[in-house]
């Protein structure tokens, strides 16, 4: 690039050093590196910007900016030339490109905020839901505890420390000297002042009068008012003191430290029938001292020793008498196990139970600790307050949450997509949704405002989830239930409960053989054309095929793609079928109890009964099927809680427990994850039993 001045000469500035590039310091000349000049290269160079304006005049000013790099202490030289441009310079077109140059951060602070159709969005959505659940759980959970440090606290010890006995004297004294005088008409009567002088080690009263020897009434008047000041500070204090308790035993904290306290009594006084529950070892006594404890062991093995000796020399006698075949039989009779039995471990019951009847009872699908029961009362006619109970394990003696209502409750469940909601029906028809997370007695939704309500009692309520692809559901939780109303209703949950029916149960003629001479009659028209509905239950594979169970005896097989017939009806009963329940296992099998004092062993596939059961002559109120075999189940009859076991017979149970005078059973409930079976009676007592010696099979097939 060269540089002509007016005259034409050449007036191109020469460097005045040749840097080399080896030699370059870096960090110096930021401001005027090449890397920042339009893409110019090498240790120096010139930049020469042009600006034309058109229609103002024929002479333009050019700057030449004289620059080094990489050279700090080069002064920069601006000139000047004036250069008369001719009008074909003015006419000339000129082409300016403008480019983008590189973005310069000088800030950067990330955005706290993500787009929904970002690709972090659903985990930081998960976070957040995460976050949400724990704040909303922490109070009342038992894995928060607020401690400053992780460290084992170690037992206090007690320190006596012996002083002195500190005396303590109230003292007084009365002055002569005169402090004031009266200026009124009475002055020589004189005018009481109390004073408080304090001193180092005692408090005086002081009190002055003119002549306190001619009036001893003022002494007594300066008594009185002393005593009554004595009086309300007194008052003061006590009532501060009250103040101060009612805020601790009020306090969060306080409260909390009492919950873990409890927790721990009741762990200690139940720890070993807690242990036989879990099937877990029960813990010994540790303040048992080692030398009796090895004075009575080495006594044991002394006297076992005997006793195996005596036993071996028997047996070898009788080994040389005995036949071989005789000996056989009696090591059989030897190792047959003791035959199974119930034992009981405790009582779910307290005041506010006593005297209801329990109508149902479930456990929750997350927490296999937390036990929901409902209670009503047991005669119809007498209908009391409603009550529904959630216990948890770690407190047999006091319910976790406690749920009134004006009607009783027949039947609930918890949800298994949102564990914390309990669905209970009622005794008026109503259906009401309760968080057991809140101690509040109100529900979150209830089916009072809602126009499809059912009419009558709601006999069974339960969680299913259905898979409705076919109709572009989906995989869904829905809640069902069946009412004496004759209707088997689904209920939407939204703002506001509201149901759709599944079925409407109809009264179906009973097929009578017609003898040979008889000829065809009409058959008589039912009084109603509807059947009150008492119980169902969905199959375990088949979730849109279910089975309910009517007041005529009748067990009818439908479906939730139709409402208007049955599948298949089983009849059987004679009574009104109080539960029925398919096999887990074996998933063609299902169960029946009724009024008329039997159960019935169903194939869905036949419709006459495969084995039909009845071991006393008395209603069975509920069954249910072992979760652990196949073959076993247990039934509540009204006056004992029966255990069967088909693989050992089919005529009689292997265990039953009878109740007490006066009470009824009602329901019972086995335990997900342990050998142990509740037991509902007609008082409001439920009874945890453990199944001891009764062996579970691994066959699927009854």
């Amino acid at each position: 690039l060269q540089v002509f001045d007016d005259e034409g000469k050449d007036v191109t500035p020469h460097p005045l050093f040749h840097s080399d590039p080896k030699d370059a310091t870096p960090g110096q000349g930021k401001l005027l590196s090449s890397s920042a000049c339009c893409g110019a290269t090498g240790s120096g160079f010139l930049s020469f910007s042009m600006h034309e304006m058109g229609g103002v005049s024929t002479k333009q000013k050019r700057s030449c900016l004289l620059t080094l790099c990489n050279f700090s202490d080069v002064q920069v030289r601006q000139e000047e030339i004036n250069e008369e441009l001719t009008q074909d310079d003015l006419d000339r077109r000129v082409d300016i490109y403008l480019t983008e140059t590189e973005t310069i951060w000088m800030l950067d602070m990330p955005s706290v905020v993500v787009s929904v159709e970002s690709e972090d969005a659903g985990r930081v959505q998960e976070q957040n839901r995460i976050y949400i659940e724990i704040c909303k759980n922490r109070p009342g959970n038992d894995r928060f505890v607020e401690n400053t440090v992780q460290t084992i606290n170690r037992a206090t010890k007690n320190k006596e420390v012996q002083c002195d006995e500190v005396i303590m004297e109230d003292k007084g004294r009365l002055s002569d000297h005169h402090i004031g005088k009266a200026q009124s008409r009475g002055a020589t009567t004189g005018k009481s002042i109390i004073s408080h002088a304090t001193k180092e080690d005692d408090q005086t009263i002081s009190v002055s009068s003119d002549r306190s020897n001619n009036f001893p009434g003022n002494i007594s008047a300066v008594t009185t008012s002393v005593t009554i000041l004595e009086g309300a500070l007194l008052a003061r204090i006590h009532k501060e003191e009250e103040c101060h308790s009612v805020a601790i035993l009020t306090s969060i904290n306080f409260q909390q430290n009492l919950f873990f306290m409890k927790r721990i009594l009741m762990e200690n006084i139940f720890q070993p029938k807690l242990a036989t529950y879990r099937q877990l070892p029960v813990l010994t006594d540790p303040d048992v001292t080692s030398d009796t404890s090895d004075k009575v062991a080495a006594v044991k093995e002394t006297s076992q020793e005997e006793q195996d000796k005596e036993k071996e020399d028997k047996e070898e006698q009788k080994e040389a008498v005995i036949e071989p075949s005789v000996l056989s039989d009696l090591k059989e009779t030897l190792e047959e196990t003791v035959p199974p039995r119930l034992e009981q471990l405790w009582s779910y019951m307290c005041d506010l139970t006593h005297g209801h009847s329990v109508s149902s009872m479930t456990w929750n699908k997350v927490n296999p600790d937390l036990l929901a029961v409902g209670y009503r009362a047991f005669d119809f006619k007498e209908q009391k307050k409603g009550l529904a109970c959630c216990w948890s394990l770690k407190n047999p003696m006091w319910p976790e949450r406690i749920f009134w209502c004006k009607h009783g409750f027949t039947a609930l469940d918890f949800s298994m997509a949102s564990p914390n909601l309990l669905a209970v029906g009622m005794y008026n028809g109503s259906v009401a949704i309760y968080d057991v997370r809140s101690c509040n007695n109100t529900p979150l939704l209830e089916s009072s405002a809602s126009s499809n309500k059912h009419t009558g009692p709601i006999l069974q309520l339960r969680w299913v989830v259905q898979d409705r692809s076919a109709t572009g559901d989906g995989k869904k939780e829905r809640l069902i239930c069946i009412s004496a109303d004759s209707r088997v209703t689904e209920w939407l949950i939204q703002k506001r409960l509201d149901c759709t029916n599944l079925m409407k149960i109809k009264q179906t003629a009973s097929e009578k053989k017609k003898l040979p001479g008889e000829k065809g009659k009409k058959p008589e028209a039912p009084i109603s054309r509807q059947a009150a509905g008492m119980c169902f239950d969905f199959h375990p594979k088949d979730t849109n095929v279910y089975l309910t169970g009517t007041e005529e005896g009748h067990i009818h097989k439908c479906s939730c793609s139709c409402d208007e017939q049955f599948l298949q009806t089983y009849r059987g009963h004679k009574g009104p079928v109080y539960k029925v329940t398919w096999n887990p296992f074996s998933t063609d099998m299902f169960l029946s109890c009724s009024a008329d004092w039997s159960i019935i062993l169903w194939q869905q596939d036949s419709q006459m009964p495969i084995l039909t059961f009845s071991s006393t002559t008395a209603s069975v109120h509920d069954i249910m099927w072992s979760p652990k075999s196949v073959s076993i189940f247990a039934a509540a009859n009204e006056n004992r809680v029966e255990i069967w076991d088909l693989s050992v017979s089919s005529f009689h149970p292997v265990v039953s427990c009878f109740a007490s005078p006066g009470v009824e059973f009602t329901s019972v409930l086995f335990a997900n994850n342990t050998n142990c079976l509740l037991v509902g009676d007609s008082k409001g007592e439920v009874g945890a039993f453990e199944l001891q010696n009764l062996a579970a099979h691994s066959s699927n097939k009854v």
